[in-house]
Order: structure tokens, then C-alpha cells, then sequence
């Protein structure tokens, strides 16, 4: 993390209080999640804060994002508010998708966040899309894509790659590796690990990254980012590991514990603000106050939440699309 000694004080204070955001938002929809105040699916984004943290200040305004089901970071750090976030994982009416989307349907085309995929490798497909429409427009702006290695394993993956590739689209691959995908180890599905290799079939630009480490997601993607807008497509493999289940529903029986804190001991926020602290670039009251604050905003989006609404019954078939009978026998 030497690194950080050539960044303003205002760059690294921003990149620990975007971690701490994410991390104190996460730990209090599992504990409400507990309580059944979130329902349906919830999957936390514990341990792997330094890549939505790093990348969203790598990217621009035009920029488009579209993520996975693991999503409520990359929406937070894009410029979705934390009210609207909660509000969304209630299921209220002032949730950003009106409280019909959930935790992994989180969308918000003003700040160009386009979704929560639920499916994995959904969000492949329609990122390609969103580069192509872009290009073919003349606008300014890539598309980054974020998935897990799962998605890797699915044709929809083969094809984007592909098509970007051959159409040179301004599209920044970010796959986040946690190892296990819903519960498999990459060495039991894949037969070629090294995903960087996947990359180079198509003849793109690859990019490993300790996806641990904010300062180099930060710098890996800077770099990437800008790559792309200049010659086109990059695949980046963001090393991480969640800290938590898959799910809720995860009874996770497929990794050791003893890995698992193994892991932990490479937090990115407690590794970045102890090098902080190192450098003297933070002090431990200056910490405290980001947390502070931090819990602050989520105990302000559960105030909101908690106020919201449900939506009315008369109001259940909008946006819904009725087939149009062809007539026939």
C-alpha cells in the first residue's frame, strides 16, 4: 500500500469511509434479516468491500455499471442512497426499484447503475448490450461489468467475451473471484483456473488484482478503465474472498474455518486503516469519527425504512405486461 503516499488525505479518508459504509450497511441487513424485517434472498458483501470501493472511484458519471445478486456496495459507492437501498431490501415503495426488486434487484438509470442480476451471468449479455448501443451512438462512457468466477462457467460469459472482443466495445470485464462461487471450488469446476488465461483466448488485455487491497483495485482499474476507453475491452480477475456464507441460507459446510479466518486476517479495512495509521495518515480519532458517521447513515436508512410503505393493492398489476390474445381456436 505504499502507494497511498503519493494520494491527497481526502482520496484515502474517502476510500476507508466507502468501506466502512458498505461494511456497517451489510452487518445490519444481516442482523435485520434476522428479525425477518428483509426477506427473500440476502447476499452480504463481507470481506470483499476494497473492489466496489476501488472501482467506483475509478469510473466516471457516463460510466455504466451493472452488477450481480451481491450488489448493494456497488450500488451504495455508485450514488444510490443508503434510504433507498434499505428501503429496497424492505420491500417498501420508496425503495429504489419501488420495493418490487429486493436485495438483488437494486437499479437506479439516474446515477447509469443498472441492476441486480439475480441470475448469474445475467448481467453479461445486457453490459455487452449497453456497449454496443454505446458505441454505435457516439457516447462517451464504458460499461463495467462486474460478476463472480462462477459466471465463467456459462456460455453468456463466452458470448460477451466474444462479441466485445471481435466489436471491440468499450466494456471493462471485473470478475470478482471469490474461490467458491455458490459453494464450489474453482479447482472443481474449471479445469483452467488461471481466468487471465480465458481472457487471452479472445485476445483481450487481462489484469490480475489483489481485490483485498483497495489501493490496488484503485490503481488496477484506473489503469484498466482508461485502457478501455482507449483501445477497448479488459478483463480484470479481482482476488478476494466473502467472509460470510454465500446466503442466508448458506449452511456453508464446503470451506474450513480455519481458512476463513485465515482470510480475515487480510481485511481490507482494518489492513488499510492500520497502514493508514502507519503512515500517519490516520489517526484513531479520525477512524472513530468515519465510523461514526458511517453507522449514523444506516441507522438513518432504517429510521426510513421502517416509515416507508407497502404498495397498494390497486397498484400491483403496473408495469406489469398483460400477452395480447392472437384469437384462434
Amino acid at each position: 500500500m505504499n502507494e497511498t503516499a503519493a494520494w491527497s488525505k481526502e482520496l484515502t479518508l474517502a476510500l476507508l469511509a466507502d468501506m466502512l459504509r458498505v461494511r456497517r450497511m451489510e452487518e445490519k441487513a444481516a442482523e435485520l434479516y434476522g428479525q425477518q424485517k428483509i426477506r427473500g434472498f440476502l447476499h452480504l458483501y463481507i470481506g470483499e468491500e476494497a473492489i466496489a470501493a476501488g472501482a467506483m472511484r475509478a469510473l466516471r458519471p457516463e460510466d455504466n455499471v451493472v452488477a450481480t445478486y451481491r450488489e448493494h456496495g456497488h450500488a451504495l459507492l455508485r450514488g444510490l442512497g443508503m434510504d433507498a437501498i434499505m428501503a429496497e431490501m424492505y420491500g417498501k415503495q420508496q425503495g429504489c426499484s419501488r420495493g418490487r426488486g429486493g436485495s438483488m434487484h437494486l437499479f437506479d438509470r439516474e446515477h447509469r447503475f443498472f441492476g441486480g442480476q439475480a441470475i448469474v451471468a445475467a448481467g453479461l449479455p445486457l453490459a455487452t448490450g449497453l456497449a454496443l448501443a454505446d458505441k454505435m451512438q457516439g457516447r462517451a462512457g464504458l460499461t463495467a461489468c462486474f460478476f463472480g468466477e462462477g459466471a465463467v462457467a456459462e456460455g453468456a460469459f463466452h458470448e460477451a467475451m466474444n462479441l466485445a472482443a471481435l466489436w471491440q466495445l468499450p466494456l471493462l470485464f471485473c470478475c470478482e473471484n471469490n474461490r467458491y462461487a455458490m459453494g464450489t471450488a474453482l479447482a472443481l469446476s474449471q479445469a483452467q483456473t488461471d481466468l487471465c488465461v480465458k481472457a487471452a483466448s479472445y485476445g483481450m488485455a487481462s489484469l490480475q488484482v489483489d481485490g483485498m487491497d483497495v489501493v490496488a483495485v484503485h490503481e488496477g482499474l484506473k489503469s484498466a478503465a482508461q485502457q478501455v476507453r482507449d483501445k477497448g475491452p479488459v478483463f480484470v480477475e479481482l482476488q478476494t474472498y466473502r467472509f460470510r456464507a454465500h446466503s442466508m441460507f448458506d449452511p456453508e459446510l464446503y470451506r474450513d474455518k480455519q481458512e476463513v479466518q485465515a482470510w480475515k486476517q487480510r481485511g481490507p479495512i482494518h489492513n488499510f486503516s492500520a497502514c493508514l495509521k502507519a503512515q500517519g495518515s490516520l489517526t484513531e480519532d479520525e477512524f472513530l469519527a468515519l465510523d461514526s458517521a458511517a453507522q449514523a447513515e444506516v441507522d438513518a436508512a432504517v429510521a426510513f425504512a421502517e416509515a416507508g410503505s407497502w404498495e397498494p393493492v390497486e397498484d400491483l398489476l403496473r408495469d406489469v405486461t398483460t400477452p395480447v390474445s392472437m384469437g384462434g381456436a
